[in-house]
């Protein structure tokens, strides 16, 4: 691992939340970004790096920010170069009481309908100036 440019990495989840609840892709997001976390700061605790994982609970008005993560500021799909969409979510919908769509990531033709860990890890890694 190459030394973090960076001493702090403050990441923003965005989500769609009814009480206690959010839909079943930003569920499964919340879960892969949590364990990602907990990994990266055991990596990074040697180089005293800090890592903070704050919630942001949107109600249906915001619901087009719905799971997006932002790393020091920055949404993780401009630190990864790839594209976003919007995608019908049953699940939002189910929340909200009517159609919905939420966010989703393309890359190279492909649909990410929940961020995987994986690509959670590498804009963590850009985003404290570290080559994976």
């Amino acid at each position: 691992m190459n030394n973090p440019r960076y001493k702090r990495l403050e990441i923003e989840w965005k989500h769609f939340a009814v009480g206690d609840k959010t839909c079943e892709r930003c569920g499964k997001t919340g879960h892969s970004l949590k364990s990602v976390v907990e990994e990266l700061r055991r990596e990074f605790a040697p180089a005293g790096v800090k890592i903070n994982l704050s919630e942001t609970l949107l109600d249906k008005t915001r619901i087009a920010e719905s799971n997006e993560i932002l790393m020091n500021g920055t949404p993780i799909e401009h630190l990864l170069a790839v594209g976003v969409v919007s995608t019908e979510c049953p699940s939002c919908g189910t929340l909200a009481g009517e159609s919905t769509c939420c966010r989703a990531i393309e890359i190279d033709n492909e649909r990410y309908e929940e961020i995987p860990p994986e690509m959670i890890r590498n804009a963590a890694y850009r985003a404290l100036g570290v080559n994976p």
